[in-house]
């Protein structure tokens, strides 16, 4: 599997949120481009996909920098939605919802198994764990993406938030997750 270096989708839509990702800018990219890759691998890389995973991929977390809250699985499908219209890819809106809607899922994505849902939803599990869990993506192939796309601060960054929503909603702490 080759790993994916430039993914123009994923940049031109992150720069146009640039200023609400402020500091995390770099890390949310890179955090992009890590699941892309992971997401890319898992689904047997085909071109097809790429577009797909590349939009869902830049608004799956962005809800948290543009609504400033950790409940952000609407507002990113909202984000994502608003593009997808304006880009004229209403074709695509049910599949990336899905795809942003359940990539906390802890369990399988059980419906429409040729939607990239299930293949996203382990490649963000990948990035979270810090490859700790791989599904069947090889470890060289895992070390390469986690080493040559940096954390730089994301999974402290998700920490220091984590706390914060445990803070203000200790009866919700992680809205996004799902069973």
């Amino acid at each position: 599997m080759k790993l994916q270096a430039h993914i123009p989708v994923i940049d031109h839509i992150l720069d146009d949120w640039r200023s609400d990702l402020g500091a995390d800018y770099i890390a949310y990219r890179n955090h992009c481009y890590r699941v892309y890759n992971f997401c890319y691998g898992l689904s047997g890389a085909k071109r097809i996909n790429e577009e797909k995973i590349g939009i869902s991929a830049a608004f799956h977390d962005l809800g948290i920098w543009t609504a400033r809250s950790f409940d952000y699985l609407e507002p990113s499908k909202n984000l994502a939605r608003e593009y997808l219209m304006r880009s004229g890819r209403p074709e695509m809106v049910a599949e990336i919802e899905a795809m942003i809607d359940n990539h906390h899922k802890l369990t399988a994505y059980p419906k429409n198994s040729d939607w990239l849902v299930e293949p996203f939803r382990k490649a963000d599990w990948v990035d979270i764990s810090m490859g700790v869990l791989k599904f069947k993506l090889q470890q060289t192939f895992v070390r390469n993406v986690l080493t040559f796309f940096p954390n730089n601060g994301f999974h402290k960054r998700l920490g220091e938030l984590t706390l914060q929503r445990m803070r203000r909603h200790p009866f919700s702490p992680l809205p996004m997750m799902k069973i």
